[in-house]
């Protein structure tokens, strides 16, 4: 489900408890003159297109392949996210040709990221019996030669550390120069925590593969901590600490499920590759752990700064469940405790009296939008793959959740945490819910 969607039903449920117009999640500063750029095209994953490469002489076949590793050190696993071509099809041995492919590896790549798990990138293609491999950005140059598509150009800035947002303009975007240049949207870092900010930068790549930035705006800055989270299968109950501030025990629990919620979502991401998911659920799986690190550690920031310290998860180890478990888990945990998590925190980012939990909550908000929307595309993809009996059991136990989250939020709640923390009261969150039952889960 597009979280713009989401926005939207978010619009309307909050409307009757805002005081002032609603504008959701975002705090920029500026952004550059988009007049004359064009969307950018993206592969199924979400990653820059692959398909109108220049490339000469033409090979038979390119994949763009991600390198993934749970930290620096350990295993790493190789994954296809975007093709084009017939491989191998002029090769002499085609099944010789086929099994070099397979086995095409680099230990280094382009666009590397790191946060806990690490990602980066490097092009394979095959030309007749040859099967070869693309690591950098100056092998890139030299793959691509004279650069003439929109592609070669966007390509050569994600290789050069640029991230695309194939969804946003003011975050993935291209046009071409008069010259035959190109210039190319895209940002670096991101809003969570003090000092951060989550930059736009317009970059010239000219046709020789240079690729030189020209400007940069702030879009987001981020302040205070970066709190609603997935809860894994096997999480341990525990007390998240002697606190007799209200704030303090509230945002060390919340601490204590946003790093839980990494380990949801690693595992949420291995069921899923188990269960032959596309890859862009898998890549969205990967994408909400790195959010959770980040809210996870911002989080118990604000616990400490209100006198408490976050007890970390501990998550018992669980085999690999069957789709149907995994259907379950996701219609409970992501459909309904996710989706309403999203909706709170939109409300904490409009109502929150304390300016530094309000500004967190805005980059909260985002990201819990993003991930209630992968519950619901996860939601969509495993149904068709469940038998009736199994179908309707997921509606019952979405029913039930829902029932079960109504009496939570029914509770009376601490003062402190609706005026500073910007929780709703349980009037309001009755509310809330009522919206969401009727537009999403009915």
């Amino acid at each position: 489900m597009n979280s713009n969607r989401l926005k939207l039903l978010f619009s309307r449920a909050l409307r009757a408890s805002l005081a002032a117009p609603l504008v959701l999640a975002g705090c920029g500063t500026s952004s550059t003159d988009l007049k004359g750029y064009s969307a950018l095209k993206c592969s199924a994953s979400g990653l820059p297109a692959i398909d109108d490469l220049s490339i000469e002489p033409t090979p038979d076949s390119v994949e763009l392949r991600a390198i993934t590793g749970y930290g620096r050190e350990g295993p790493v696993f190789y994954e296809t996210r975007a093709s084009t071509g017939q491989a191998c099809a002029t090769a002499s041995d085609p099944a010789a040709c086929q099994t070099a492919l397979e086995e095409a590896r680099a230990s280094d790549g382009f666009h590397g990221a790191c946060f806990d798990i690490c990602t980066k990138y490097f092009l394979a293609t095959t030309r007749g019996d040859e099967v070869k491999t693309w690591a950098s950005l100056q092998e890139l140059r030299e793959l691509l030669g004279t650069v003439e598509s929109s592609q070669d150009a966007v390509l050569l800035a994600f290789a050069s550390g640029y991230a695309m947002d194939c969804g946003r303009l003011d975050r993935g975007a291209v046009r071409r120069n008069p010259d035959g240049s190109f210039n190319v949207v895209g940002t670096k870092g991101f809003a969570c925590g003090e000092g951060s900010d989550l930059t736009q930068h317009v970059v010239r790549v000219s046709t020789d593969g240079e690729v030189q930035e020209v400007e940069s705006h702030v879009l987001e800055k981020g302040s205070g901590s970066c709190a609603v989270g997935r809860r894994p299968v096997g999480l341990e109950d525990v007390t998240a600490g002697a606190c007799e501030d209200a704030l303090g025990h509230h945002f060390a629990q919340t601490a204590h499920l946003e790093a839980a919620s990494i380990h949801a979502f690693l595992r949420l991401r291995e069921e899923l590759a188990l269960h032959g998911a596309e890859a862009g659920l898998q890549d969205a799986a990967l994408a909400s752990a790195m959010d959770e690190v980040l809210h996870a550690e911002m989080t118990g920031r604000l616990a400490r700064r209100f006198g408490a310290t976050p007890p970390p998860p501990a998550v018992s180890a669980v085999p690999p469940r069957p789709l149907a478990e995994v259907a379950l888990d996701n219609a409970v945990e992501g459909c309904v405790r996710e989706t309403y998590g999203a909706l709170v925190a939109h409300h904490q980012a409009l109502h929150a009296r304390d300016a530094e939990v309000r500004e967190a909550m805005v980059r909260i908000a985002e990201d819990e939008t993003r991930h209630a929307g992968l519950s619901w595309d996860i939601d969509r993809w495993v149904c068709s793959r469940l038998s009736a009996p199994e179908q309707q059991a997921l509606r019952e136990a979405r029913k039930r959740a829902v029932a079960l989250l109504r009496a939570e939020v029914a509770a009376p709640v601490d003062a402190a945490l609706v005026t500073e923390a910007g929780l709703p009261t349980p009037e309001v969150a009755l509310a809330l819910l009522d919206t969401l039952e009727q537009e999403l889960w009915a």
